[in-house]
């Protein structure tokens, strides 16, 4: 069996907030409790989105709440060639095509998804006369993908239906996330895939690819989402404030109690690195079952 090995990788499109935080922390906690390592490493495949500094930010906050990365800071800006290898490997297997549709096409044609329009496989058999390809997308089976998630329970997707061949190499030339994420967790030889539940419909996608490729399959565990007062979720589209770095215990306070393990009174207040050693050994997945959201 593979050490167990976990890993958080945010996107330095803003400050770590509250909700970025209790996926960092579970995913943290869910390694060290199988006294497994815990890897970083930055998305930041997509330029337009980075903000200058924010990776700085986010390496600071996550050190003063004293969760500390083993290894090297893995940066995914730096791994074009490995995902353009892994697509190679792909379209010398024949799956991988040329797609020559428009956002605009799709929206106009495509039903809806789990995750945007399901893709009506429009270039599957070849591109239109006179057009060229610019996206490439990955063939996908008509056959459900099916996993047992150690926070919402078994799932299955059928791909065909409710995703369709999806894109692996974006019209502007940027690698999607799904292989990007799926090339490496098997680089870093991850064992086990803590986030948050919005990205729970991803994970057939990923499988498929880790399938066509014969990668590792790590384990999965989706966290329910930190939520306000008002149900909105706590993220940056929603305006969460970023994490103040002199109130870091307080603040595992709070995603300790949202993870359902409440600091005992006792360690009220004490340095993040003891609430964190406190928290590993009590951390089970179960005591979050199927939960899809918890307060602040």
């Amino acid at each position: 069996m593979a050490h167990p090995c976990g890993r958080f990788a945010p996107s330095p499109s803003g400050e770590l907030h509250l909700g970025s935080l209790l996926a960092a922390v579970g995913s943290y906690l869910a390694a060290r409790h199988l006294g497994g390592r815990w890897l970083l490493r930055i998305d930041d495949l997509d330029p337009p989105r980075v903000v200058p500094g924010a990776a700085d930010t986010i390496l600071r906050s996550l050190e003063a709440h004293g969760l500390l990365w083993d290894g090297e800071l893995l940066w995914q800006s730096r791994r074009r060639e490995a995902y353009q290898a892994e697509l190679d490997r792909l379209r010398d297997a024949g799956l991988l095509y040329g797609c020559a549709c428009t956002r605009r096409e799709l929206a106009a044609i495509a039903r809806a998804g789990v995750d945007g329009p399901v893709y009506p496989g429009t270039c599957r058999a070849g591109l239109p006369p006179g057009r060229g390809a610019r996206a490439w997308r990955v063939r996908v089976p008509d056959a459900d993908i099916g996993f047992h998630d150690a926070v919402q329970g078994d799932q299955h997707q059928n791909l065909a239906r409710e995703v369709g061949d999806f894109v692996l190499k974006r019209a502007d030339g940027l690698i999607a996330y799904q292989l990007a994420t799926v090339v490496d967790d098997a680089f870093q030889g991850v064992t086990q895939v803590v986030r948050g539940v919005d990205l729970l419909a991803s994970t057939p996608r990923q499988l498929y690819l880790m399938q066509c490729l014969g990668l590792p399959r790590p384990d999965h565990a989706h966290l329910p989402l930190l939520v306000d007062g008002a149900g909105l979720k706590l993220g940056k589209q929603t305006g969460a404030a970023g994490l103040d770095p002199r109130a870091a215990s307080g603040n595992l306070e709070r995603v300790l109690t949202a993870l359902g393990m409440p600091p005992a009174q006792d360690m009220r207040g004490a340095p993040p690195a003891e609430l964190l050693g406190w928290a590993a050994p009590r951390w089970d997945a179960a005591r979050l079952a199927g939960r899809l959201a918890v307060a602040a």
